[in-house]
């Protein structure tokens, strides 16, 4: 929900002003600890309430996590475009690659969630995300630094990347020079 606010340039509330129920995550983009809202007909959250009761949900003295939720919401939009950002630059990377491995469709990126197109057999999605997460002697030689990058295989021709508040645009330019080392690679 905030993703998509920040991406549009509109209020959460006008996204969800035909919803009848609508549930946030603050642990996810904004990066508090834990916690979530659910917001909805009185008589929907009194039942979601009573439920959680029943299954051992619940906390004491959460105020802390409240402080990191309401923070987390004060920033979101400075957070999330950083994110988005990032994610932008990481998909124009993979574009600039022009390699015959992987492609983006740049239009389809705008948020923190980047599709990546694998491009015939070899290697799927899977093999190329598990090369991504190894580091190579080869690749420390060349590069001269130990990247390992986690990206995960949506399919067997698609890889999902996504941003999130501990990923610098500093970390997303390492993630483009090892896709590219990686894919070089696959191609010798």
């Amino acid at each position: 929900l905030m993703n998509a606010a920040v991406a549009q340039d509109v209020e959460p509330a006008q996204i969800t002003q035909h919803c009848d129920s609508v549930s946030l995550c603050f642990s996810k983009g904004l990066g508090a600890p834990a916690g979530a809202v659910l917001a909805g007909r009185r008589e929907f959250v009194a039942e979601a309430w009573r439920v959680r009761k029943l299954l051992g949900g619940g906390m004491r003295q959460a105020g802390v996590l409240a402080a990191a939720a309401r923070l987390g919401l004060e920033h979101a939009e400075a957070t999330l475009r950083r994110d988005h950002d990032n994610a932008r630059r990481f998909a124009e990377g993979i574009q600039e690659l022009n390699s015959p491995l992987c492609s983006v469709n740049l239009s389809a990126v705008e948020t923190n969630i980047v599709m990546v197109s694998i491009r015939g057999c070899w290697p799927s999605a899977a093999e190329l995300c598990k090369h991504l997460r190894a580091v190579s002697k080869e690749e420390l030689a060349e590069i001269g630094q130990a990247v390992s990058v986690l990206l995960f295989p949506w399919s067997a021709n698609t890889m999902r990347a996504v941003w999130h508040r501990d990923v610098s645009a500093h970390d997303t330019e390492l993630a483009k020079n090892k896709l590219e080392f990686v894919a070089r690679k696959c191609q010798e």
